[in-house]
């Protein structure tokens, strides 16, 4: 399935699936995304290979961000007016506290979101969605068909 095509049925269904299964890089860290309470949440599933620090252990930071970034672009899918995937234009990523090997909730906040720049703010959260193990501020540009 294309992406845009994947991004219209998640529109008209709600279902996040076929957007995952458009996407291998979704597949491979375990990112996935589904509707709580009408609004877009991400998940990383815990998995062996994004472990960064085997001492510790503690999730690999960049794992972190892509989960967030990921959950940013699903949100503005959601809310989008296009089936264009918006580009990154940058992403900051502030650490917080080491994330254990468990899975890792995401929610993200438009900061901004014009016709064709987003600003969006996410959170990464394993237990306590008021202790974020990482936050993101990140800029889109929001391509037009």
């Amino acid at each position: 399935m294309r992406l845009r095509d994947a991004v219209s049925a998640v529109r008209e269904s709600g279902d996040f699936g076929p957007l995952h299964e458009a996407i291998p890089y979704a597949q491979f860290m375990g990112i996935t995304a589904e509707l709580v309470d009408d609004d877009v949440c991400g998940r990383m599933q815990y998995s062996e290979h994004l472990v960064g620090n085997a001492n510790v252990p503690a999730l690999h930071g960049g794992t972190l961000g892509a989960l967030m970034e990921s959950t940013a672009i699903f949100k503005l899918l959601w809310h989008g007016e296009t089936e264009a995937v918006p580009k990154t234009i940058n992403i900051t990523v502030e650490y917080l506290r080491g994330a254990k090997p468990q899975d890792v909730f995401a929610k993200a906040v438009f900061t901004r979101r014009g016709r064709r720049v987003a600003n969006v703010r996410v959170f990464a959260y394993q237990d306590d969605p008021d202790k974020p193990v990482a936050v993101a501020t990140a800029h889109f540009l929001l391509v037009q068909d």
